[in-house]
């Protein structure tokens, strides 16, 4: 390792003495970062993993997924949601709810999180770096932190730094009553009104969250259709849920500017003059790429206009030894994509073959019901005329659907009206995104829709609705 380091891609005037190098150089500690950093480590090599923040886990752990995903739950619970089709719509478990309830279960969560994390690496010898990592060139970094300024040397590097929150001249972020989706927590109180803007998978999350708090919110969107990589049937009844609980939705509009009044409210102006007031605003219209401090110049790789960095199959960048993985590469943006992206690359590196098909990863969208799929919708399969049928079964009629309170939800299997072999699973309600699970693995083993048919399954159990959607497609084809 030593020699390669002392190549043409090392600058004459560094003092190679004062290098302390690796097999492996891994930038941030989300989980692309930390799948990559084990990885490595479980190959037997020399790793470091270099972290800006005084705590590990990135944007997933400390403001992004792990804290949106238990401050839904405990919207959840402290609301009595799932239980007020039986005891009715007024029906609460805390009568006034405060941002510090909600806040307390997240903290407890994500300090548990930050534990876990560094145990895993503290175990697998990775060696943790706090400071903001800087390309020197192609093989090397500086890294400054509050005790001083280090340089470090690898083989290879992988660049998992994420995303932060896009701004815009547009909404003057305050923090307190103009918010993106990193500040949801730090509000001051629960909002009575809110207006969101953005109606992609954080925007419409915290949309249904707030609804479920019994805020008014208005959803604004440019596009037609909220979550356009979705199947279109789940959106709707998505969208059909959120009505229901007064949320307004203002599509194919954009915002053309965002002011605060006077008396402390908010007021968003629509490119269609239209004016919306409310107590706070969520601006939630994309994420850029953390990639500004790295000097990506320096080891020869380039970021487009969004800060994400483009790689080839095997997540390399232009730079063979230098990767990229997670949210910072783009579409699409799933931690656990990212985690797997990271242990790919990671293995990539020092020759391990690893397999893995990115048409059967699974989506799992946190809104409320939640949704999660995996492989083709039928608009996908429709433009590739592959001829399919589709079977439904609703949460209403299975009897743990009952016992839930869950009448909303629906599974859909899409499969091959020749060979029956199972092209799609999209599940809204809630568990959705435990219960697609069943249907990913029949689906990436070859299987049928006849398994579920063939398959018993426990009783009352939400899994039922395989074999009831399984039933119900199938007597669709004896029907024609």
């Amino acid at each position: 390792m030593w020699h390669r380091f002392r190549g043409s891609t090392a600058p004459r005037a560094l003092n190679w003495f004062n290098v302390q190098t690796y097999d492996l150089i891994v930038i941030g500690s989300g989980p692309a970062g930390q799948r990559a950093a084990i990885q490595g480590s479980k190959m037997g090599k020399r790793v470091a993993l270099i972290e800006r923040r005084e705590v590990v886990g990135g944007v997933c752990v400390n403001t992004g997924t792990i804290p949106s995903k238990t401050f839904r739950e405990a919207v959840l619970h402290l609301s009595g949601y799932h239980y007020q089709n039986i005891y009715g719509v007024n029906y609460r478990v805390k009568e006034k709810i405060s941002m510090s309830d909600l806040a307390f279960r997240v903290q407890h969560v994500v300090k548990t999180e930050v534990d876990v994390i560094q145990a895993q690496l503290s175990r697998n010898n990775v060696e943790l770096i706090t400071g903001i990592a800087t390309f020197i060139d192609p093989h090397t970094m500086r890294v400054a932190s509050s005790s001083g300024v280090q340089t470090y040397g690898a083989d290879f590097f992988v660049i998992a730094t994420g995303t932060k929150p896009a701004d815009s001249a547009k909404v003057p972020i305050n923090g307190r009553n103009i918010i993106d989706s990193d500040q949801v927590l730090e509000m001051p109180e629960i909002p009575k009104s809110m207006i969101v803007v953005g109606g992609g998978v954080i925007g419409v999350e915290y949309t249904c969250m707030f609804a479920a708090l019994g805020v008014r919110v208005i959803l604004v969107e440019k596009r037609p259709r909220l979550l356009e990589f979705a199947d279109s049937e789940m959106v709707e009844a998505l969208s059909y849920n959120l009505r229901d609980h007064r949320v307004t939705m203002r599509l194919n509009e954009e915002v053309e500017s965002v002011e605060e009044t006077p008396d402390g409210k908010v007021t968003a102006n629509l490119e269609s003059k239209k004016k919306l007031s409310g107590d706070a605003l969520l601006f939630a219209v994309g994420r850029q790429g953390n990639v500004v401090e790295l000097n990506l110049e320096a080891a020869g790789v380039q970021a487009d206009a969004r800060g994400r960095i483009k790689v080839n199959a095997e997540y390399r960048t232009e730079q063979p030894h230098i990767f990229a993985v997670g949210d910072v590469i783009g579409f699409p943006s799933l931690a656990s994509v990212s985690m797997e992206q990271g242990r790919i690359a990671a293995a990539g590196a020092f020759g391990k073959v690893v397999v893995s098909n990115p048409a059967s990863y699974p989506y799992g969208i946190y809104t409320i019901p939640e949704i999660s799929f995996t492989g083709k919708t039928e608009e996908q399969l429709t433009d590739e005329d592959v001829p399919y049928e589709v079977g439904v079964a609703y949460y209403r009629e299975i009897a743990r659907g009952q016992i839930r309170g869950d009448t909303t939800g629906r599974l859909k299997l899409i499969f091959h009206r020749e060979t029956k072999q199972v092209l799609g699973v999209h599940v809204i309600g809630e568990g959705a995104s435990e219960l697609l699970h069943i249907g990913q693995a029949v689906m990436i083993l070859g299987g049928t829709v006849e398994y579920f048919i063939d398959t018993v399954f426990n009783y009352p159990t939400l899994a039922e609705c395989y074999k009831a959607a399984a039933f119900n497609g199938l007597n669709k084809l004896a029907q024609q």
